[in-house]
């Protein structure tokens, strides 16, 4: 399990929440984290992943080693801890169909103009049982407007830990395996018209799905 505190451009707030939500996977789902190498180092990048739980966001975020924004759900923003942490870590409020809140998008295509990265999920809500889910065309559709790299992640037993309708469960490992960026010239196919947007999704679930489980370590 490499260790992720490169620090590259993180700002104080957001340090010391990504420190925290790291002790709290390493202490309560400790599982592998695997490819952190394949993760930029500098430059604008699309993180994409599967999405079985709410732990989904901090345990990827807090294992990659750069300031990346998360989409959040508009109604979040009340008064309170949670809204000013979420201004503090650059979140972006979104409506709860993302893909057409034009505003969201555009904010999504001005942070990576500005050099930083942003994670989304392209099955749109969690999985049931952490079977991978059909994409929407949201993630294929700013990848290919923004023209920037998108690093598959993959997210094994969140679900468990802490699925839809369940009560959270600490003692569950949930391992994080991160792939090599995909360029965007493996991803967009212009000749496929509207429909593009759809097929870039479409490949970069099918790198996630592709994504191994590491092997158990037998000691």
């Amino acid at each position: 399990m490499s260790h992720p505190f490169t620090k590259v451009g993180m700002s104080p707030t957001y340090l010391l929440f990504h420190y925290i939500f790291y002790l709290l996977h390493r202490m309560f789902f400790r599982g592998d984290v695997c490819g952190v190498a394949n993760i930029p180092v500098t430059g604008p990048f699309l993180l994409a992943g599967n999405h079985a739980s709410h732990l989904d966001p901090p345990a990827i975020g807090s294992n990659v080693p750069r300031q990346i924004a998360f989409f959040a759900r508009k109604t979040l923003w009340k008064s309170g801890v949670l809204s000013w942490w979420m201004d503090q870590a650059g979140c972006i409020p979104v409506d709860r169909d993302g893909a057409s809140d034009v505003g969201a998008i555009k904010r999504v295509l001005r942070t990576l103009q500005a050099g930083r990265a942003v994670i989304l999920f392209p099955e749109g809500t969690r999985s049931v049982d952490g079977e991978l889910q059909a994409p929407k065309s949201g993630v294929g559709m700013i990848a290919c407007r923004a023209k920037v790299p998108v690093v598959p992640v993959r997210i094994f037993d969140s679900h468990l830990a802490w699925g839809r309708g369940a009560s959270i469960r600490p003692g569950i490992p949930v391992t994080i395996v991160f792939g090599q960026p995909i360029p965007i010239a493996e991803l967009e196919d212009k000749s496929a018209g509207k429909a593009r947007y759809q097929l870039a999704s479409e490949r970069i679930m099918a790198r996630i799905a592709a994504l191994p489980r590491p092997p158990v370590t037998v000691i």
